[in-house]
């Protein structure tokens, strides 16, 4: 053979071989594809997709179907995408709940703004998992920024976002710096909200319907009437670990004003996780020692709410002179509830059948707030005026909500009726389903008061995280948990928390009751939810 052929051989054979080794590191190196835009991250399926993948969660399969037969229903309308953040995934029946319970509200928001307002933009929703924790949040904004870019996607404002985590921070920075509006449906950190006023916004086009854990902390310390309480009775337990949620509820009822000399100073502990208990009961259990030689009768709990049960049961089984003891939390006790088991009610509840512990907490929502708080200002109404009120006399800020839950009940029985798939009938005491839903029709209102002219031309993204501040007043969003008019700095403004307790000796053991309303502020929000200046 020629020289010149064996060469030319040689060469062949070199690029087949390299030709080769590139296919087959590609092939061992290709993504494990879940689903179209999911890609399996270390054991999770992260990434965003719109059209019915479940993310192997089997308690989310009839919603998330639903979502994609809404999303292909308006293919051929002019329409923006809504994402939802939020962690998919979860080897715990109780999680799985959860998250069936906020996609639920979610789905009927979204039939709500694109059946309700009958306006362009129609919205597509699509589910966004960030893994468990947000550990992997930025694989997710990474991808929703290119969405916002796209003119196929036009991805117009994101959703969602159920925990106060360095990581949820994170992530809602990343995507405001970038332009993409964000409404947070769930998330009381305040850490992670914008100060009010003329200072630049920490989070540009950021806006939150659920109130912050200080004004939270506020509306409980006035339901309660902190400032005819006495200190010695009262003391602060909280988590070190770093915690958003955890940090800011601490300062919060750090700062609660009361009377008298002080009682026992605030004692922590430190769990190893939001959802890991490790040595974190034997750390509780010597807190309650300590506090059952105090005076203190009322706990200001700062921790999550696998750490409140067992510190609620911890301090049940000591015999403290048969004190009853009052636990006062934020809103992550809304999962308690479910958590509990029979044996632990009965623990919490004692021989005795009066109930050892109570918690209390401030619940974002609760089916039950507006009926109750409508009974109790007509029967004062009656008493005070000897005949009814006038339609025009009721309180809007308990009448309109009252009318936008009947809306929602409306809605769950008829698509219940319809068969379109909720997977089960949503449980309202968990506040996940309100909350959520009313995030959706609030981005409604939104894209509807931002659209203009022709309906093909979409608003922008600008034109979108303008429209928070706009909420207000005359263009107030009648929310399920309350009126929702937002500030400057898109925060609620003075929007009540609905003081909810589980009481282990009640006849129904372990249910939850509605007890009243807490206003941040001290007093209900103003005719027309006028917002009034900090100055005034």
């Amino acid at each position: 053979m020629p020289r010149w052929q064996k060469i030319l051989y040689a060469l062949l054979v070199a690029a087949v071989a390299v030709t080769g080794g590139v296919f087959l590191w590609s092939y061992l190196h290709r993504p494990d594809t879940c689903a179209d835009g999911v890609d399996r991250i270390g054991g999770e399926c992260v990434g965003v997709n719109g059209s019915g993948y479940d993310f192997g969660n089997g308690d989310i399969t009839a919603v998330v179907r639903a979502i994609a037969q809404e999303n292909k229903k308006i293919e051929g309308q002019p329409h923006v995408t809504v994402a939802m953040v939020l962690p998919l995934q979860s080897d715990k029946a109780g999680l799985r709940r959860e998250i069936r319970s906020d996609l639920q509200g979610a789905y009927l928001g979204q039939l709500q703004a694109n059946a309700g307002e009958g306006e362009p933009p129609k919205i597509k929703l699509v589910l966004a998992n960030p893994g468990q924790d947000y550990r992997h949040q930025a694989t997710v904004v990474d991808t929703l920024v290119r969405m916002a870019g796209s003119p196929k996607d036009q991805l117009r404002a994101v959703t969602g976002f159920n925990l106060s985590l360095d990581a949820t921070k994170d992530a809602i920075a990343q995507l405001t710096e970038h332009g993409v509006p964000v409404l947070a449906s769930r998330i009381t950190g305040d850490q992670i909200a914008n100060a009010d006023g003329l200072a630049k916004p920490r989070f540009p086009g950021l806006a939150r319907i659920i109130t912050t854990n200080h004004d939270a902390a506020q509306a409980l310390a006035n339901f309660n009437g902190a400032q005819d309480r006495e200190n010695s009775k009262t003391v602060v337990v909280y988590d070190t670990r770093q915690d958003a949620y955890d940090e800011s509820l601490a300062q919060a009822f750090s700062g609660i004003k009361e009377t008298g000399p002080p009682g026992p100073e605030a004692m922590r502990f430190t769990s190893p996780a939001i959802d890991e208990a490790g040595s974190t009961g034997n750390q509780l259990e010597q807190i309650a020692n300590n506090i059952c030689q105090s005076s203190a009768d009322t706990i200001y709990f700062a921790g999550r709410n696998l750490h409140l049960r067992l510190f609620a049961l911890k301090l049940a089984k000591l015999d403290c002179e048969n004190r009853h003891y009052t636990i006062i939390t934020g809103a992550d006790a809304a999962s308690l509830q479910q958590n509990m088991t029979a044996g632990d009610w009965e623990e919490l509840r004692g021989t005795g059948g009066t109930a050892k512990v109570t918690v209390q907490y401030a619940a974002p929502a609760h089916p039950d707030a507006w009926s109750t708080e409508l009974a109790a200002w007509r029967k004062n109404w009656v008493a005070a005026h000897h005949r009814e009120p006038t339609d025009a006399e009721l309180p809007q800020y308990l009448t309109e909500p009252q009318a936008a839950l009947d809306n929602l009940k409306r809605l769950i029985t008829s698509t219940l009726h319809a068969g379109t798939g909720l997977g089960s009938t949503p449980d309202l005491e968990d506040s996940r389903t309100m909350l959520n839903y009313d995030g959706m029709v609030t981005i409604g209102r939104a894209l509807h008061e931002a659209q203009s002219g022709d309906a093909a031309n979409v608003p922008s993204l600008q034109d979108v995280g303008g429209e928070w501040a706009q909420l207000q007043s005359a263009h107030r969003v009648q929310g399920t948990s309350g009126l929702i008019c937002l500030t400057s700095g898109g925060n609620p403004y003075d929007k009540p928390v609905a003081v909810v307790e589980l009481d282990p000796g009640r006849q129904r053991m372990g249910t939850l009751k509605f007890i009243g309303l807490g206003w941040p502020t001290g007093r209900e929000q103003p005719k027309n939810c006028v917002i009034p200046s900090r100055t005034s």
